[in-house]
């Protein structure tokens, strides 16, 4: 039995999808992170750009993400904690693909019931680092002209099936379930139609999708792990959708009531109502039920328990005797190459002259790693009248994605040799409780479908964090074999973890250290990349998941 809760309503802005994080898994400083990095632009000015954010050599530093922009990530607060996007745990095994989908819960019920009032309360009761609340009324139709003039005056109804592009949702649902990312319509409901701009989303390890017609097709039922029905009275629904759609929509309230008369009533009675025997569980007067909330965070929990991955341990404790792999290339150890090495591996060279040496050796790498592009065959006329056959470039374009911080790195030797690149940044931490990478945040350029793409980090131990890179690009339609990862330096296991999972990438190294030690640290190894090039203090717990760190 559910007890006769008093009603609830949640105060906070809803969005059409919202990604969700919750605040008390990480450590206070994340959110200096998101104001960073979320504003950090991705066609940079070089060289220098990425010398201005360093200190002056010799001066140490915290370990903190560089102030670009005051700008607040998106937020979801309630009366306990905050809730913001990230840290999005591993979606995938040790082969690289996914074990699990993600669980998917859908919220059917009548206009303002209160479904996504019911979903963020969900939200905020789950605790879980990764969520997606998607609004099936994203996805309304656009409207012909015809059917524009009748919206205008109220005659259209947006209460039946057909209203939906229940095409796209179903197929938008299913690539979100399977982890990959998805752009979402913005419906606009003061003129009626989908805005320029569609959202980026990426997938969950929960997915809440709330709609009307949530439990109207049936290849939309297959999707849902778990079905509830949010139960209102009708006189309660009906004002909340007279304030909703004055207060927000801009309707005059003799519109809104006739068009509650002719189509949302009925078409509550007649497709919406009879859904109810669908649902798992029957919430009665929605967001204030914690006692039907608390039911359903517990199921889900029990879900997610047998959803959950350990991906570094099972790299760590991999057996790896085999021989390297055919698809990695090591710079031919060259006695230039092994100076360099000798210098940057020295824990007593200085902070100026280990930037300087690392920057000649990523340049010899980039440079290395453009050989592996391919090439066509061309003739062009010399000066002289001659003409000259050689190769150029065959594809259509180049991306670099940086995986933030040490990897922004190696972004400056990038646009020195390779004009006009487009530059990407992910950001990858080590979560402190779980000891598992999470991915924080990503910016990726359109089309980089089509492009190849050069994935630059400047250590690489487990390899952990660089197959979580890599999955981020395949879910983003970057096809494996266009994927190069170049790295400064890399460890066996490293090397091993990313070939087995992802056969077709090429793997592009300076130099491959054999073990590693109890941390996790790549042995004889070079320290922490990004403390020794950014001077930043070791003696802080924080840390930002790169170089040596056991994220990788």
């Amino acid at each position: 039995m559910v007890s006769n809760d008093c009603l609830w309503e949640c105060s906070c802005a809803s969005a059409d999808l919202c990604l969700f994080h919750v605040e008390s898994r990480h450590s206070p400083g994340m959110e200096e992170v998101f104001r960073s990095f979320t504003s950090s632009s991705t066609c940079g000015s070089g060289e220098d750009s990425l010398d201005r954010l360093l200190p002056p050599t010799g001066t140490p530093r915290r370990k903190s993400a560089t102030s670009l922009s005051k700008t607040e990530p998106p937020l979801l607060r309630t009366g306990t904690r905050t809730v913001y996007t990230a840290g999005r745990p591993p979606w995938y095994d040790e082969h690289g693909a996914q074990p699990k989908e993600a669980f998917v819960i859908g919220l059917c019920g009548g206009s303002a019931s209160g479904k996504t009032t019911v979903a963020n309360r969900i939200i905020e009761a789950l605790d879980v680092p990764w969520v997606v609340l998607l609004s099936m009324d994203s996805f309304y139709k656009v409207l012909s002209p015809e059917q524009q003039t009748l919206a205008a005056s109220n005659d259209y109804n947006f209460d039946h099936p057909g209203a939906f592009d229940l095409e796209l949702l179903v197929a938008t649902l299913r690539r979100l379930k399977q982890g990959k990312s998805v752009k979402i319509p913005v419906y606009d409901f003061t003129t009626h139609g989908r805005q320029k701009d569609w959202k980026n989303v990426y997938g969950a390890s929960v997915i809440i999708f709330e709609g009307i017609m949530s439990f109207a097709d049936q290849e939309l039922l297959q999707l849902l792990d778990m079905k509830i029905f949010v139960d209102t009275d009708s006189d309660v629904r009906l004002v909340r959708r007279l304030r909703r759609d004055v207060t927000e929509r801009g309707r005059d309230i003799d519109g809104v009531i006739k068009q509650y008369n002719k189509f949302v009533k009925p078409a509550f009675e007649q497709y919406i109502e009879p859904t109810m025997r669908l649902a798992d569980i029957v919430v009665p007067r929605g967001g204030g039920n914690m006692v039907a909330i608390d039911l359903i965070v517990q199921h889900v929990h029990s879900q997610l328990e047998e959803r959950e991955l350990s991906v570094r341990a099972l790299l760590a404790s991999a057996q790896q005797s085999q021989t390297l792999p055919r698809t990695l290339s090591v710079l031919e150890r060259t006695p230039q190459v092994k100076g360099l090495h000798t210098i940057i591996r020295n824990k007593g060279t200085s902070r100026d002259e280990f930037i300087f040496y690392s920057k000649r050796l990523m340049r010899l790498l980039i440079e290395h790693a453009l050989t592996f592009l391919p090439s066509q065959s061309c003739v062009v006329q010399t000066p002289q009248g001659c003409e000259y056959e050689g190769r150029s470039y065959k594809g259509k374009g180049i991306t670099g994605v940086s995986v933030l911080r040490a990897g922004e790195t190696m972004e400056p030797a990038l646009r020195a040799v390779c004009k006009d690149v487009r530059i990407g940044k992910i950001l990858i931490q080590t979560n402190l409780d779980s000891g598992e990478p999470e991915l924080h945040y990503l910016r990726l350029p359109k089309d980089i479908s089509e492009d190849h793409v050069i994935l630059m980090d400047s250590t690489v131990s487990t390899g952990a964090a660089a197959m979580m890179a890599v999955r981020v690009l395949l879910d983003h339609e970057v096809q494996e074999e266009k994927i190069a990862l170049v790295s400064l330096l890399m460890a066996e296991l490293g090397v091993h973890s990313v070939a087995y999972a992802f056969p077709k990438v090429k793997i592009i190294t300076t130099a491959v250290d054999r073990s590693l030690d109890d941390l996790l640290h790549v042995i004889p190894g070079i320290g922490d990349f990004g403390d020794r090039y950014f001077g930043t203090d070791t003696s802080l717990s924080w840390s930002d998941g790169d170089g040596e760190q056991p994220s990788l």
